[in-house]
């Protein structure tokens, strides 16, 4: 008997010695944990600090900081001024400068197209029915009676089973397709990816694709919902400068004549052709083939170009322990310029929200991690590129002609457009579940009562249409988190009109202005702390970011390092 009881003492004993133990590694970690959380560095992220350089960078004076203008100049200075004096190192050996050599083309069209159909002929006005450029650097671009053939979609996928081109012939023809991929239209989650564009869905795609099939042009049918933004985001650079990466000789051809039509205009080519706009519905259905129709369009356009170099602005804090491996944080710096006035007779594209309130994000982080007392073990990088706007011109320039190996760069932040006067509890993931970076970013949220929201427009495509694009097609894991929805004190449908009203009135427009009555910048704060966190543990541990499996950059990424496991 006696035995039990000095038994169940011993025991009792064992236990409440491992609860003490138990509770003491809990509480060690804890305190570890917040010993940990760099609290300096987030002190320095400041809204009046962040104002102050949007409103630089958005001001008249830089005139909408597009490359290649006076607005370029002034504006690569200042960054290199606020980088010099964040602390950061010249990025690119002795220079905070890349070149990114260029070519700015201008295509003045025709005002006008002439269709030739088989009950006559009309004519489509320029900008209001059709806008038409070309990449080509030619003294000038004609359709002379050109055929226009229908193509669906535009698409060929072998992995979804899928060839829009399949026994059409548009060589030397102009080709018009649909904007965005079958699964726009489906309510099929299973059917490409459903609402969720994929790069097919994308317009970059439609004109590469166009041409490798030997078209002469190719024209987009516009649809709001499905290409995220009005017809009049188009319209704006119409007959207006466009850039080009210098084309090296063997890349592939383009086509000659490029642009959009809105979706009254296609449904007048289907009407003059003998068919409706049932067209576009059966468009997206398995087994629809497109068809000639049986029209021919003249127009043209004069051609100007003249080549250059803008610049990607890098600064950089050197790792103490592995300076080789790289965490690069990129924001774009340019706009659109100087383009058609609006209704207020404004033509100045500022582009204060998009994207100076990023760029200016970008001079912050910059001085949170020179703000550290333990300086990161990887080397952290600040990259701001050119001609985002253009096309991810800078990001991709960057990706093949990258400064630090891409063999040796950890992860990609890259930051679009803070949040100006909201603070949500939330943060929108472009392109959930493509790499761990996700989980890094989920981890952050929780720690701060906050969480990651999925996509509001997934088939807007915004997972191709940023500069962490760039990085992911070089095999880059690249994060990309915008504001959320769920505003502290007025909920998500507050957020999403807040959303919506941006992309409607203010994107792309010369609307997009800094305003210091409102623009508290909160929640800017709020979103690059969160981005800080997630960018110190990155450059202080030793682990390697991977793809996440079934992710299309996984494969590149394994190719490109040996060491990844």
């Amino acid at each position: 008997m006696t035995s039990n009881i000095q038994k169940r003492d011993s025991l009792f004993r064992y236990l409440i010695s491992f609860m003490v133990v138990t509770l003491a590694l809990a509480q060690g970690c804890r305190n570890e944990s917040l010993r940990n959380i760099p609290e300096e560095g987030l002190a320095a992220i400041n809204a009046d600090s962040l104002r102050r350089h949007i409103s630089v960078l958005s001001a008249d004076s830089l005139f909408g900081r597009k490359p290649f203008t006076a607005g370029e100049g002034k504006t690569i200075r200042y960054l290199k001024q606020q980088f010099a004096a964040a602390g950061l190192e010249p990025g690119n050996g002795d220079s905070y400068l890349q070149e990114v050599p260029m070519v700015n083309i201008l295509a003045t069209a025709d005002p006008a197209m002439q269709v030739t159909a088989p009950g006559g002929e009309f004519t489509l006005r320029a900008y209001d029915d059709y806008i038409l450029w070309t990449d080509r650097t030619v003294a000038s671009i004609s359709l002379d009676k050109t055929e226009l053939v229908f193509a669906g979609y535009g698409i060929v996928a072998p992995e979804y089973n899928w060839d829009d081109y399949e026994g059409l012939d548009v060589r030397d023809k102009v080709v018009m397709v649909m904007i965005n991929d079958p699964g726009f239209r489906s309510g099929d989650p299973a059917f490409f990816k459903g609402e969720t564009m994929t790069y097919y869905g994308r317009w970059t795609y439609k004109f590469e694709e166009a041409a490798r099939q030997g078209a002469k042009g190719c024209l987009i049918i516009h649809n709001k919902k499905a290409a995220g933004y009005g017809f009049i985001v188009q319209q704006n650079k119409f007959n207006n400068t466009r850039l080009q990466l210098v084309r090296s000789e063997n890349e592939p051809e383009v086509c000659e004549a490029i642009g959009w039509v809105p979706e009254s205009t296609a449904c007048r080519l289907f009407t003059a052709a003998g068919y409706d706009s049932l067209l576009l519905e059966q468009a997206g259905k398995p087994g629809f083939r497109g068809m000639p129709l049986n029209l021919k369009l003249t127009t043209g356009m004069t051609v100007q170009s003249s080549y250059n170099k803008s610049y990607n602005v890098i600064g950089r804090i050197t790792g103490t322990r592995r300076p080789d491996e790289v965490i690069i944080y990129t924001a774009h710096w340019d706009h659109l310029g100087i383009g058609k006035p609006d209704e207020k007779g404004d033509s100045i594209y500022n582009g204060a929200f998009d994207n100076a309130t990023a760029t200016a994000g970008l001079i912050e982080l910059a001085r949170a991690f020179n703000s550290l007392g333990k300086k990161p073990e990887r080397t952290v990088v600040f990259l701001s590129v050119t001609a985002e706007e253009q096309g991810l011109l800078g990001s991709e320039y960057y990706a093949q002609n990258p400064v630090y190996p891409v063999e040796k760069t950890v992860a990609n932040i890259n930051m679009e457009c803070l949040s100006r006067n909201i603070v949500t509890k939330d943060r929108i993931l472009i392109g959930r579940g493509q790499s761990e970076l996700d989980d890094y970013l989920e981890e952050e949220l929780r720690r701060t009562g906050g969480y990651i929201s999925d996509e509001t427009h997934p088939e807007a495509g915004y997972f191709f249409r940023s500069d962490h694009f760039s990085f992911a097609k070089a095999g880059v894991p690249a994060l990309y988190a915008v504001s959320g929805v769920d505003v502290i004190g007025k909920g998500r449908e507050y957020g999403i009109r807040v959303q919506n009203e941006y992309r409607d009135k203010n994107y792309h427009r010369p609307s997009d202005e800094y305003d210091p009555e409102t623009w508290t910048m909160e929640g800017a704060v709020e979103e690059l702390k969160t981005l800080f966190m997630v960018g110190n543990r990155l450059a202080s541990e030793k682990k390697w970011v991977q793809w996440k499996p079934g992710s299309e950059f996984k494969a590149v990424r394994e190719a490109g390092r040996q060491d990844v496991k």
